[in-house]
C-alpha cells in the first residue's frame, strides 16, 4: 500500500477523534449547565398589591419556585424575614418583595417609615384651589408660593419659597386610587429638610400658600425676584417721581414791524349837480390854468 495514502489516512482519523472530543466536551458542559437551571429556590412574593405604609402580615405574601439562578438580588427566601416590615415602595402582585422596598422591622407604621433619615414630613391644609383643583397626589412634585406682606412694606408680594418638593400623601392617603382619579385632599404632606420644613410652617401661618404642579423629570431650581402688587397692576411706571429737566431759556421774538398806514388815494375830480344836472369838473386843469402868468 501506498505509504502517503496511510499518512494521509491517520491524520484524518487523529483530527476526526480531536473534533469528535470537542463535541463531546461541550455537549457535557451544557447538558451540566442545564441541571443547574433546573435547581429551584423559594422566593417571597407579594399575593396582591401592596401599597405604601402597609405592615405586612401572612396572608399578604407566599412562595414561589425560581431557578437558583433568576433569584433577585435582596429577595427573600423566608416568609419570617419579611413579616411586620411596612412597605415603603409599591409592590405588585405577584412581584418579589426585595429588601430596598421594606423599612426596617419596628420602624413605625403608616408615614414613619416612608421618611427618609434626615428629612421631615410637614402636613400643610389645603382647598382645592391651593390643591391645584385636587390634582395633587402622592409622589408628585410641587413647588410652594406664598402670598404675604413682608417686614416694613407697603406692598403684597408673592414669592416661591420652596421648589421641587414631594408630595408624600393627599389628605389621609399615600398613593392615588385605584383608577387614579383626584381624591379630596383637605391636607397634603410634603417631605422637606428641616430647614425647608421651618420655611413652610412659617409661610403657612403668615402668609396664604398655593401649590403649583411641576414635571417629575424638571428638577431645575429657578430664581425668581418676586411679583409685587404694584407690578401686577403695572404701576411701577407711575410711582417713580419725575425728575423735572433743566429751565428752558426764554424765546425772545422780534417785535413785528408796524403795517403801513393805509391812504386813500387823493382825486382831482369834483362833481357838482346843479338841480339834475350833473358836472364833472377837473381840479388840476383849472389850477395849470390859474397858474399861467397873465
Amino acid at each position: 500500500m501506498d505509504r502517503r495514502f496511510l499518512s494521509v489516512l491517520a491524520i484524518s482519523l487523529i483530527f476526526a477523534l480531536l473534533v469528535s472530543a470537542a463535541f463531546y466536551q461541550l455537549a457535557r458542559a451544557g447538558r451540566s449547565h442545564g441541571n443547574a437551571k433546573q435547581e429551584l429556590r423559594d422566593v417571597v412574593v407579594a399575593t396582591r398589591p401592596l401599597g405604601v405604609g402597609i405592615t405586612l402580615k401572612g396572608s399578604d405574601v407566599h412562595l414561589v419556585k425560581l431557578p437558583s439562578t433568576a433569584f433577585p438580588k435582596g429577595g427573600f427566601a423566608r416568609i419570617e424575614d419579611v413579616l411586620d416590615r411596612p412597605v415603603i415602595s409599591n409592590i405588585l402582585a405577584e412581584e418579589p418583595v426585595l429588601d430596598g422596598r421594606l423599612a426596617a422591622k419596628g420602624s413605625g407604621i403608616g408615614l414613619a417609615p416612608v421618611i427618609p433619615v434626615g428629612m421631615r414630613a410637614v402636613t400643610v391644609r389645603v382647598n382645592d384651589v391651593v390643591g391645584v383643583a385636587g390634582f395633587v397626589l402622592p409622589g408628585m412634585w410641587v413647588d410652594v408660593l406664598v402670598t404675604g406682606r413682608p417686614p416694613e412694606s407697603p406692598q403684597m408680594v408673592t414669592t416661591t419659597c420652596l421648589q421641587d418638593i414631594l408630595v408624600l400623601s393627599a389628605g389621609t392617603t399615600m398613593q392615588a386610587d385605584a383608577k387614579g382619579q383626584a381624591m379630596p385632599s383637605p391636607t397634603v404632606t410634603l417631605l422637606v429638610s428641616p430647614p425647608q420644613a421651618e420655611k413652610l410652617t412659617l409661610a403657612s401661618s403668615d402668609g396664604r400658600i398655593q401649590l403649583v404642579l411641576r414635571n417629575s423629570g424638571d428638577q431645575r431650581i429657578e430664581k425668581t425676584p418676586g411679583t409685587e402688587l404694584a407690578e401686577l397692576y403695572g404701576m411701577h411706571a407711575r410711582a417713580v417721581p419725575h425728575e423735572p429737566g433743566p429751565p428752558r431759556a426764554p424765546i425772545h421774538r422780534a417785535a413785528a414791524a408796524p403795517k403801513p398806514a393805509v391812504v386813500a388815494p387823493v382825486s382831482d375830480e369834483i362833481v357838482v349837480f346843479r338841480g339834475t344836472k350833473r358836472t364833472v369838473e377837473n381840479l388840476s386843469d383849472k389850477s395849470a390854468t390859474e397858474a399861467r402868468p397873465q
